[in-house]
């Protein structure tokens, strides 16, 4: 059994996760896209109707965030996958906790529980 810097399958599963992480970050970028853009479409219906907008900005803030949560995203799984490969290469890595899951799971659950937070105040 060849040693685990070089078994071929430790370096697909590298790559796997990496992708993962990448898809993570272009879907929170999609999404951040998405809410930016719907502040635009309800100022576009607010065009034909009498009913007057109270406009706070918040899908453009949100949305700009996640999008830049999305980059920020991206650029760590980069440097985590690098680190990760160097580690395999020379031996020297091991098993552990992945704290950018962790902080980014802690993250997500607090911009949702805001959001949830701000659609009750709004209702």
């Amino acid at each position: 059994m060849p040693e685990a810097h070089e078994d071929p399958r430790i370096y697909f599963a590298a790559e796997r996760t990496f992708l993962a992480w990448l898809r993570t970050g272009l879907g929170l970028m999609g999404i951040g896209f998405a809410v930016s853009r719907f502040g635009l479409f309800l100022r576009q219906i607010h065009l034909g109707s009498n009913l007057p907008l109270h406009s706070t900005g918040v899908s453009v803030y949100s949305g700009v965030s996640l999008v830049m949560l999305g980059v920020i995203v991206n650029i760590a799984a980069v440097a985590y996958h690098v680190r990760t490969i160097r580690r395999l290469q020379t031996g020297t890595w091991e098993p552990g906790l992945s704290m950018n899951a962790v902080v980014l799971a802690l993250l997500l659950a607090a911009i949702g529980l805001g959001m949830a937070i701000f659609l009750l105040v709004l209702r």
